[in-house]
């Protein structure tokens, strides 16, 4: 699998032509190129709120794609048996129970968040 491009692993719904998989990716990366430049000139603006303006759409963009990254690993891991995961280590089970504190969720919320069950939060 590893010799198939990227866009050939991309499902595409019954019945849709094979280049339509490459063409969506191109244009992807086309807006991709399309934002950078314009984030480019507001970045070197002399108006400070046309600055302040492309950094905060820049950030809003990064955290956009950072939730479709997790999106993609949580359905990932949520795909396989609970008692199949790998255990957290204490570290990272301390860090879980830090952000729990720091969001206000309650155990179910966490361990739903987190693709643990609620007795390991309990615990």
């Amino acid at each position: 699998m590893a010799d198939v491009p990227p866009y050939e692993r991309v499902p595409l719904p019954k019945g849709w032509p094979r280049v339509v998989r490459s063409a969506v990716l191109q244009v992807v990366g086309l807006a991709q190129m399309s934002l950078t430049y314009s984030r480019s000139w507001a970045a070197d603006s002399r108006l400070a709120r046309v600055r302040l303006q492309a950094a905060l759409d820049q950030a809003r963009g990064e955290i956009a794609l950072l939730a479709e990254e997790l999106r993609i690993k949580d359905a990932r891991v949520g795909r396989i048996d609970p008692r199949r995961r790998p255990n957290y280590p204490p570290t990272e089970l301390l860090a879980i129970l830090e952000l729990r504190a720091a969001r206000g969720w309650s155990a179910a919320e966490t361990a739903r968040r987190m693709l643990v069950e609620a007795k390991t939060i309990a615990s």
